[in-house]
C-alpha cells in the first residue's frame, strides 16, 4: 500500500517538472516572436521607405518618358 502513494508523488513531481521545462521553453519561444516581430517592424519601415522612393523615381520616368500626355493633362485641370 505504501509504494501507491509513493509513485503517485513521483509521477506529480515528474509532470511538474514536465510542466516546468514547457513553460520555460515557451517562454523563450515568446521571446523570439517578440523579437521577430521588432525585426519585421524594421524592415516594414524599411519596405515603406523603399516603395516611396521608388514610386518617385518611377512618377519622374514617366513624366520623361510621356511629356506630352503630363501636359495634357494639365491643360484639361
Amino acid at each position: 500500500m505504501q509504494s501507491q502513494p509513493a509513485n503517485a508523488t513521483q509521477a506529480k513531481d515528474r509532470n511538474y517538472m514536465q510542466l516546468g521545462h514547457s513553460l520555460a521553453r515557451m517562454s523563450r519561444a515568446i521571446a523570439q516572436t517578440a523579437d521577430l516581430c521588432e525585426l519585421m517592424k524594421v524592415n516594414l519601415d524599411a519596405m515603406r521607405v523603399l516603395a516611396a522612393s521608388h514610386a518617385a523615381q518611377f512618377m519622374t520616368v514617366a513624366m520623361e518618358l510621356n511629356p506630352d500626355e503630363a501636359e495634357d493633362e494639365q491643360r484639361a485641370s
